[in-house]
């Protein structure tokens, strides 16, 4: 079995270019790029879907990938705060005793 193959951005957008700006055939992209018909076209679907996000990688998030991290990262917060409220309400209510 075969390791998968991993493609940049850069050559995903060029091979999708190849197509629709350039006129190549998808048969002949994928012979040229090495690839299978069914790889070119997921791409331009993607490509067409979401033009400005396609194919975003690593290090390059979605708007909403971006939202979902920033949410992680204050529920990880929130809960650091409620933790030291707890522990300083049980301070407290042993101090009153």
């Amino acid at each position: 079995m075969g390791q998968r193959r991993t493609f940049t951005r850069e050559f995903k957008l060029e091979a999708v270019r190849l197509v629709k700006e350039r006129g190549v055939s998808v048969g002949q992209a994928c012979r040229d790029l090495d690839i299978h018909e069914n790889v070119l076209r997921k791409w331009m679907r993607q490509q067409t879907a979401d033009p400005q996000h396609s194919f975003p990688g690593h290090g390059q998030m979605k708007p909403e990938q971006q939202e979902i991290e920033r949410l992680r990262r204050e529920v990880i917060r929130l809960k650091a705060e409620r933790d030291i409220l707890k522990k300083a309400a049980a301070f407290f209510a042993k101090e009153s005793t």
